[in-house]
């Protein structure tokens, strides 16, 4: 039985629990809007305790903390444009993320949207993450509340269902008082708080996976390509193959120049005298076994990365039929009989036609290469035991990681449903000292958010229903 259907159980019993628990409780339950606060005393001793006996040393790690959130604002505004400049310059992104561009992030939302690029996020890794991430977030706004005076009224849980996430409740009227460089401060903590996690966890995750993990096969994206001039191209066959390529069921139909072979799109050769030039898939032995994802063994040999498959095949020559086994989906295994062909730059060795391309560029290929040091690029990692136990540690972590990052992220958005929204407003009104300025900014600066939003989402839902 799939794990799924356990963590199914537990969202049931975990909302039964939170009907119990608030309907028992209902004297400290307060409604605000959709939401049902449950205050508590709970953690006010431990705010005051780190935001007395430490105020020395978080007085200089407030310039930290404020220098750190102005740089999450301006890598969110950055990371905004460039959702903006991808969606708008290459719509066929679109089809690849699934995803709307900004959502919720809901337990099952690779399943909702069917990306299958994402690991499983099951209720019970989002309850975990959420927790750790709300209650250090809002502790931190509370400790930062506490070293500058301001009073903290209670502590809690904001419910949704079975949806909830942490509040600490301040005293409005105090910190409104402070100095802009203070409130600053107070706002920013929770996302530095979540940065801070973000290191902690991404460390962990990597000695995790180093410790628990271990290479297990050599993976591929692509197939050798070759620019094809069409008024070169000497005969259509009627040979075809049926290939499944990144997700995508293609027709292929061989055509040849000469004494060489391509494929391509059967959509594309039924409309070739439209074209000049067109790009095809070099007739490659991996081609016509339609092997594309995972190599893990060639006749039994294990293969755990690119360099081990180079060393087999160079124990192979040009003709021989070896088994290849591949894994071509999640959890789809598939054993090819190949005849390996000649290489096109030494035809005395063995000839897959593998290839492998890098995706992504610019700032995002570098931040996702280095955020992957501890794995080798284009190579498939399996537990060294307990698979389930240890996929499912593992997906943990890059949960509690990725929506830490996130929060970091989007908190700090300069938009009034974020703490960026306040932060904002107060930079414009220490520089401008004009409420009437400030107030123009924030407001100009939401609606521009919500600008953003709509043509997003139209854009979305428009390629994703539409085209």
């Amino acid at each position: 039985m799939s794990f799924m259907f356990y963590d199914l159980v537990f969202l049931a019993a975990f909302t039964i629990f939170v009907i119990v628990f608030l309907y028992t409780r209902r004297k400290n339950l307060k409604r605000e809007g959709v939401l049902f606060l449950y205050k508590t005393q709970i953690g006010i001793k431990i705010i005051d305790y780190f935001g007395k006996k430490h105020a020395k040393f978080i007085y200089y790690l407030e310039y930290v903390i404020i220098f750190l959130g102005y740089a999450l604002m301006a890598a969110s505004l950055w990371m905004i444009g460039q959702v903006v400049y991808i969606f708008l310059r290459f719509p066929d992104f679109i089809k690849v993320a699934k995803i709307p561009p900004i959502a919720p992030l809901i337990p099952y939302i690779g399943e909702i949207f069917k990306a299958d690029y994402l690991p499983p996020f099951y209720f019970t890794y989002w309850i975990v993450a959420l927790a750790i991430t709300a209650v250090v977030h809002e502790f931190f706004h509370g400790i930062l509340a506490r070293k500058n005076n301001v009073r903290i009224k209670s502590t809690g849980f904001a419910f949704l269902g079975p949806f909830f996430g942490a509040f600490v409740e301040q005293d409005d009227k105090q910190m409104k008082k402070l100095k802009a460089r203070n409130q600053i401060a107070i706002l920013s903590a929770g996302s530095f708080s979540n940065l801070v996690l973000t290191i902690i966890f991404f460390l962990i995750l990597g000695i995790f996976s180093f410790a628990a993990f271990a290479p297990a096969g050599a993976i591929f994206n692509y197939y050798p390509i070759s620019v094809i001039n069409v008024s070169s191209i000497t005969l259509i066959t009627n040979e075809s193959i049926q290939l499944n390529f990144n997700s995508e069921d293609l027709s292929l139909i061989r055509v040849s120049i000469g004494n060489k072979s391509y494929f391509l799109d059967s959509k594309v050769v039924k409309e070739i005298e439209n074209f000049t030039i067109v790009v095809g898939f070099d007739d490659a032995p991996a081609v016509r076994a339609g092997i594309l994802g995972t190599i893990t063994e060639i006749n039994g040999v294990k293969i755990g990365n690119n360099q081990d498959l180079k060393n087999v095949l160079l124990t192979f020559s040009p003709g021989d039929s070896v088994s290849v086994k591949s894994i071509i989906s999640k959890g789809n295994v598939k054993e090819s009989e190949i005849v390996l062909g000649e290489r096109p730059d030494n035809s005395s060795q063995a000839y897959l036609g593998v290839a492998s391309i890098a995706t992504g560029s610019g700032i995002f290929k570098g931040i996702r290469d280095s955020l992957s040091f501890f794995r080798e690029q284009n190579t498939y990692y399996a537990p060294r035991c307990c698979d389930e136990l240890i996929i499912f540690i593992y997906n943990l972590l890059w949960w509690i990681v990725l929506i830490n990052l996130s929060v970091a992220l989007f908190n700090m958005l300069p938009v009034g449903i974020f703490d960026g929204g306040r932060v904002f407003y107060l930079t414009v009104l220490r520089i401008t000292k004009s409420k009437k300025i400030a107030q123009k900014a924030y407001s100009l600066m939401a609606y521009l958010f919500i600008a953003v939003f709509v043509l997003l989402t139209l854009v979305w839902a428009f390629y994703t229903f539409f085209k």
